[in-house]
């Protein structure tokens, strides 16, 4: 009977390890990061996909005191594993304008990166230094109403 319920154990696990990895949230901290006087990118979900691969982007960006901007684009990282590149649009037709969109590329090296090639960069909109950030419960809460 034993023997019955180890595969199906290493079966269970295979199966729902995938499924834990893949439910992450990944934050990044321009400026400083929101609350602090600079811009928070947050992509609930989001995994730093695999070497030399590409994922989708989607979540909001907080910035100045009350900005919330709903944003979409996508990850992509390096060859090497070390250099991650996020091309990010934002929306709110209340602070940026209506029918306005703005564009955000970002380059950093995620964290446990050893060796990081580059300085984190923000070199769109809301540029400024940029690093991985720890996504916390305040910074992952979206409000109901927003500007």
């Amino acid at each position: 009977m034993f023997r019955l319920k180890t595969p199906f154990m290493v079966l269970t696990l295979g199966l729902v390890a995938p499924i834990c990895a893949y439910a992450a949230n990944f934050c990044v901290a321009v400026n400083g990061g929101f609350g602090s006087g600079g811009t928070s990118y947050i992509g609930p979900a989001f995994t730093v996909p695999a070497k030399n691969n590409c994922a989708a982007w989607s979540g909001f960006t907080k910035t100045a005191t009350t900005v919330i901007a709903i944003s979409t684009g996508t990850g992509c990282l390096a060859s090497d594993g070390k250099v991650l590149t996020l091309s990010i649009f934002n929306t709110d037709p209340e602070f940026f304008g209506s029918g306005a969109s703005v564009s955000d590329q970002i380059q950093l090296c995620p964290k446990g990166v050893t060796g990081c090639p580059i300085t984190g960069q923000d070199l769109g909109n809301l540029a400024g230094p940029a690093q991985q950030q720890t996504c916390t419960a305040s910074l992952l809460k979206l409000p109901p109403t927003h500007d």
